[in-house]
């Protein structure tokens, strides 16, 4: 059975976590990914850091799919789409502790060509240690 990305739970409460500890969290996101709703003149080599404490955005919204806020620029308001999928890190600014996620690649058109991975063959599941 297929399961959902673990990717926005984990930022969730990635975010949760840097909050409680009374620091504040960044996003590093890849603003190339089709989708991503943010100020281009700070997009750096495809990528874009946001402060996304609560005290820096507002109505911010950390869904399965979409990641979004409000947020002022230079003094312009502006608000941010971040597709999940285009995160690549959340973590703290003060001491750099949060998460890094594997980029994903830009979805084809032709659609997915992975094979699926081979399932167990009956029985309960097992698991190995590998050293």
């Amino acid at each position: 059975m297929e399961m959902t990305s673990n990717r926005p739970y984990l930022i969730r409460a990635v975010w949760e976590w840097i909050s409680d500890n009374g620091m504040t969290p960044h996003l590093l996101v890849d603003a190339m990914q089709e989708g991503v709703e943010v100020p281009r003149q700070f997009v750096e080599d495809g990528r874009i850091v946001l402060n996304i404490s609560a005290h820096a955005v507002r109505d911010l919204q950390m869904g399965n799919e979409e990641i979004l806020f409000g947020a002022r620029f230079s003094g312009t308001p502006m608000e941010v789409v971040i597709p999940v999928r285009a995160v690549l890190g959340i973590y703290a600014r003060e001491n750099g502790q949060g998460m890094l996620f594997p980029e994903e690649e830009h979805p084809s058109p032709e659609g997915d060509d992975e094979p699926e991975p081979p399932r167990p063959s009956g029985g309960k599941p097992t698991l190995k240690v590998v050293k």
